[in-house]
């Protein structure tokens, strides 16, 4: 089933869904295995595992950090598709590949989109391929039935969003705020009022990270947004506090679609 489908049958259970990040092969592969479990022990619905690269230029501090302690270990690209393969064979949930533009033009483009279908991943989410410039794998992954999710942000005006909602597919990344990764966003009106504009402009099913730390935060985004991203606060509650934090922290993020 393609993940639209699959995002329009869970929203018709939650108020709002949950996506989570994890590195791949940081701090290791066993413990990005006992975090995925937590993952589906709380409910996520969406999860997205980044294949680190060199220069990410999307991620704050944490994630840099982290992108370049897993390089100096060596491990490679396949090495993360095999981990994936793996993951998403366990868990029913809809996996999405997050990367670089490099590490699919170095690996090919329809090769990697070809790897993934097979694996078993739902989608990908690549922040610096250009809609203009990246063709083949917007129109390759639609062609093969995965999601090549595009990236909005308060500034792409009605002409742009438009063409960010024709050329991607599964869902818009909205980006609320200019930046990196990691430090906290403030929701305020002028933010919401973005975000309702950029669903109404596209009528697609948008999704917001970059700053979201934690249950009040989603809280928030219901009624405006359909997916709440959580990527940096989760590492950094595992790095202060451990599995059993994380196990609380989600825990507390999942009674946000209970409370009335």
């Amino acid at each position: 089933m393609r993940i639209e489908k699959q995002i329009e049958a869970m929203r018709k259970e939650k108020k709002i869904l949950l996506m989570t990040h994890q590195i791949i092969g940081y701090p290791d592969f066993a413990a990005n295995e006992k975090v995925i479990e937590c993952f589906y022990n709380n409910g996520v619905d969406l999860i997205e595992l980044q294949i680190p690269f060199s220069d990410p230029i999307a991620d704050g501090p944490v994630f840099t950090k982290s992108n370049q302690a897993v390089l100096e270990k060596g491990i490679k690209v396949s090495d993360c598709l095999k981990f994936i393969e793996r993951m998403a064979s366990k868990y029913p949930i809809p996996f999405l590949v997050m990367t670089y533009y490099n590490i699919l033009y170095q690996y090919g483009v329809e090769a990697f989109i070809d790897r993934c279908k097979e694996i078993g991943v739902q989608g990908t989410i690549v922040p610096d391929a250009p809609l203009d410039e990246a063709r083949t794998y917007y129109d390759y992954s639609c062609q093969q039935g995965l999601a090549a999710v595009s990236i909005a942000t308060p500034y792409s005006d009605p002409k742009r969003l438009q063409e960010i909602a024709d050329i991607g597919s599964g869902f818009i990344y909205y980006v609320p705020r200019k930046g990196v990764t990691g430090s906290k966003t403030t929701f305020g009106f002028e933010i919401l009022d973005g975000i309702q504009k950029a669903k109404k402009e596209t009528g697609k099913t948008i999704a917001v990270g970059f700053g979201i730390q934690g249950p009040e935060d989603v809280a928030r985004l219901i009624g405006t947004a359909d997916i709440a991203i959580i990527g940096s606060k989760i590492q950094q509650v595992l790095e202060t506090e451990g599995l059993s934090g994380l196990d609380q922290f989600l825990g507390d993020i999942a009674r946000v679609n209970k409370e009335e």
